[in-house]
């Protein structure tokens, strides 16, 4: 109990050096809006670009060095307008900007964010993201997955078709706890985002569906979930007692069958009206995130709000 008290009372991570990562993409047009609405006046934020090696796109084969010139001119050039773009959108503000060609620094798209982020000390980076299903997903891909994946700082993701607008500061958050002392750095960096007149709810899902015991033993393992959830949503509402605010909690549970937690998550954020959802990830690698999988990450995949993601940077792995 006192190690989860020493991390309540002194991780205090602030969101003040913000990187708005872009593309010509009408994504990225909403998370710059978006951003501009919560951080503009309150924050440094850096808009980086990057502009695609034509190498990389076109068979080498095909081409002449001529060939690759122009289209690196022309991709530059566009690069060079999506940041004049955002400018205008950002007319009064103070930007900073960086245009990244992987025509000289090599390396993709998500590497070339993931080391501009690490090398300007961002809280945050904030980008648009497509969601892409079956076989479109597996072809075209997309660079905020990998980028939510491996970031050491925490990310606010605006999906393109968000279904609440992003000109309007977050007024119905909703926070995922999971007992962990990751839920509870999210929250404290969440509550950054709310307005005085924000409306928080906390929320916990006890997964009824991925029992696969019997009889006491799984009445056993759903008390045992239920306190723990209880406890964590306590210390919710505590948290935020103490910063003179009210959250309000609710305890979930997943049907019995057919379900899963992000999706009892997702439910509950449409059926309140959430306008942000905030949640904690543990940052795992290799074999655990393919045995344990990743709430996080198929939260996301799924989501229709934008959603903030704190990393645990204590899970992270060392840099090497």
């Amino acid at each position: 109990m006192e190690e989860s008290s020493s991390v309540e009372l002194t991780d205090r991570r602030t969101l003040q050096r913000i990187m708005l990562a872009i593309d010509d993409s009408e994504a990225t047009m909403r998370a710059a809006e978006y951003a501009k609405t919560m951080f503009a006046g309150r924050a440094t934020i850096r808009v980086v670009t990057v502009a695609q090696n034509p190498r990389t796109l076109f068979p080498l084969g095909s081409t002449t060095q001529d060939f690759l010139a122009a289209a690196r001119d022309e991709i530059v050039g566009d690069s060079r307008a999506a940041l004049a773009r955002i400018e205008a959108m950002f007319a009064g503000t103070q930007l900073e900007f960086g245009l990244i060609d992987l025509s000289v620094h090599r390396g993709n798209t998500a590497d070339a964010l993931l080391e501009t982020a690490s090398d300007w000390n961002a809280d945050l980076i904030v980008m648009g993201m497509r969601h892409h299903h079956g076989l479109l997903r597996w072809v075209e891909g997309t660079v905020s997955e990998p980028v939510a994946r491996r970031a050491s700082c925490s990310l606010l993701l605006v999906p393109e078709d968000s279904r609440v607008a992003t000109d309007a500061a977050a007024q119905r958050m909703v926070f995922a706890m999971d007992g962990s002392a990751c839920s509870i750095t999210a929250l404290r960096t969440g509550l950054q985002l709310a307005t005085p007149d924000s409306r928080l709810r906390a929320i916990f899902v006890v997964d009824r569906a991925s029992n696969v015991m019997d009889g006491e033993a799984i009445r056993i393992m759903e008390s045992a979930n239920l306190e723990e959830g209880c406890t964590a949503l306590e210390r919710a509402a505590r948290i935020c007692a103490e910063q003179g605010r009210y959250m309000e909690t609710a305890l979930l549970k997943t049907h019995a069958t057919r379900d899963d937690i992000p999706h009892t998550i997702l439910r509950d954020v449409q059926d309140w009206k959430g306008d942000l959802l905030v949640l904690g990830t543990h940052g795992r690698r290799g074999f655990e995130r393919w045995l344990v999988g990743s709430v996080a990450a198929r939260t996301v995949r799924l989501a229709d709000t934008p959603v903030l993601l704190v990393h645990d940077r204590e899970a992270m792995p060392a840099k090497v």
